[in-house]
């Protein structure tokens, strides 16, 4: 017998079949192994220009952490052919964005002009991987605004070393137990030549992929890739890839941080699997149910029943490699820690041994769906959507697929995932309290 499928449903398929048209795209390897992909847009005159590096904090050596952000800030200081602090003045002035950002796995720059700018975007680009300037000027330069930048996101700002904390005792062997921001340590010790090394390793053909999405023509496009970038050489360095694997947890970890807050804040981290794995589609549903927006569990339960919170989430950190589940409550004027961390077991608790609603199924599908289209609305999103899957999954495809994979998960794969992962033994807790409350 055949199971009737209800109307709000079927209504809502083909709201969302409409709402999610197929992206097309050309994509072609050029002979020094650059990853070029193309995408035509033509609705608006407006052009975006990313190039991905496979490299990011992952890939450093640990006596040397930072590098891969001290690039992201490098690569702007210009080229042999393009003066000093160029760049910027060069982008703005042809009415046009930029900007960069590095991660655990990789370093993303973009490029967001005018249509009629493309060539720019290209040649600019293609400066920066053939010839960069890295020079002691550069470096020194660098040196200080990083360290400035560390000191106001981190050093100086309450609760600033959370996630710097959290990965550095949630892994004890693999390389994301140090996060992209880096050390003034070691990059104070670093000589230029190694800064060179780094550039000459990882900033490479074989190892970028270089995305074009917008008002483009694909064969005049192709005509301007090549233009720029055929005849970059490949390199004949091998491009290392660490290997280690995180040692499976079994015990709980807990520590305290006292530091400048004025209210005390819990933050739990379970280890997940990698992304593109089944369970990441299941864990991120679950990251939904638990705390996107104000209907979320853990909002009605510790801000609006229980009013022990000021503030709470959870964020699936699902990386290139097995990465982390973190949940965090910063408690309200009166309130501890320990509440809200019980708080929030409990609601844990409740999604591992009670299946949701199926009102509360919808709504969590339609919040993925709803995010899932608006990220791939415009077409930087679409240019660096399309990087990402080939570059982590070797499947560009994935962007006109993967909401099916979110939509397979069922209420049964979002409670398996909740009972298989986020348990004691597989955790860290994290507790962090105004400096006053440290008895001496």
């Amino acid at each position: 017998m055949l199971k009737k499928i209800p109307v709000v449903i079927f209504l809502a398929a083909i709201i969302l079949a409409a709402q999610t048209p197929q992206i097309k795209f050309t994509e072609y390897d050029l002979p020094n192994g650059l990853h070029v992909i193309l995408h035509q847009d033509n609705s608006t005159p407006i052009v975006a220009t990313t190039i991905t590096y496979h490299v990011g904090s992952k890939n450093e050596d640990p006596k040397r952490t930072g590098f891969a952000h001290f690039f992201e800030h490098l690569m702007f200081e210009g080229s042999e052919n393009i003066k000093r602090g160029q760049i910027d003045s060069l982008i703005q002035n042809a009415g046009g964005q930029l900007n960069a950002s590095t991660s655990f796995d990789e370093t993303n720059y973009f490029l967001l002009l005018p249509s009629n700018q493309l060539e720019l975007a290209l040649w600019i680009e293609s400066e920066r991987l053939l010839h960069a300037k890295i020079d002691s000027v550069g470096v020194e330069t660098q040196r200080s605004v990083i360290k400035e930048e560390r000191r106001q996101s981190i050093d100086n700002r309450p609760y600033g070393t959370i996630f710097e904390k959290t990965f550095a005792t949630a892994f004890t062997k693999h390389p994301y137990r140090w996060t992209p921001i880096g050390s003034f340590q070691y990059i104070d010790q670093a000589t230029i030549e190694e800064f060179r090394d780094f550039y000459r390793t990882f900033y490479v053909p074989q190892n970028a992929v270089l995305c074009i999405a917008g008002d483009i023509d694909i064969e005049n496009s192709k005509k301007l890739v090549d233009k720029y970038f055929l005849e970059i050489p490949k390199s004949k360095k091998a491009i290392p890839r660490p290997n280690v694997v995180e040692p499976r947890r079994t015990k709980e970890v807990r520590d305290t941080v006292y530091d400048k807050v004025q209210l005390p804040a819990v933050i739990q981290a379970y280890h997940i699997p990698a992304q593109g794995t089944a369970d990441y589609y299941a864990i991120n549903m679950l990251t939904t149910l638990l705390s996107t927006g104000q209907s979320s569990r853990f909002y009605k339960a510790l801000i609006d029943e229980k009013q022990s919170a000021i503030q709470v989430g959870s964020i699936p950190l699902s990386l290139e490699d097995p990465g982390l589940f973190i949940s965090y409550a910063f408690a309200g004027a009166g309130k501890n820690a320990a509440e809200n961390e019980a708080a929030m077991d409990s609601e844990i608790k409740r999604v591992q041994t009670e299946l949701i609603s199926d009102d509360e199924f919808e709504k969590i599908r339609n919040m993925v769906e709803k995010n899932f289209i608006s990220e791939k609305s415009k077409v930087l999103g679409i240019a660096q959507s399309l990087a990402t899957y080939y570059l982590f999954y070797k499947n560009t495809g994935l962007i006109n697929t993967e909401l099916d994979l979110f939509m397979k998960v069922t209420k049964e794969d979002i409670r398996r995932v909740a009972k298989e992962y986020l348990t004691p033994d597989n955790r860290i807790v994290l507790y962090y309290l105004p400096q006053k409350s440290k008895k001496n």
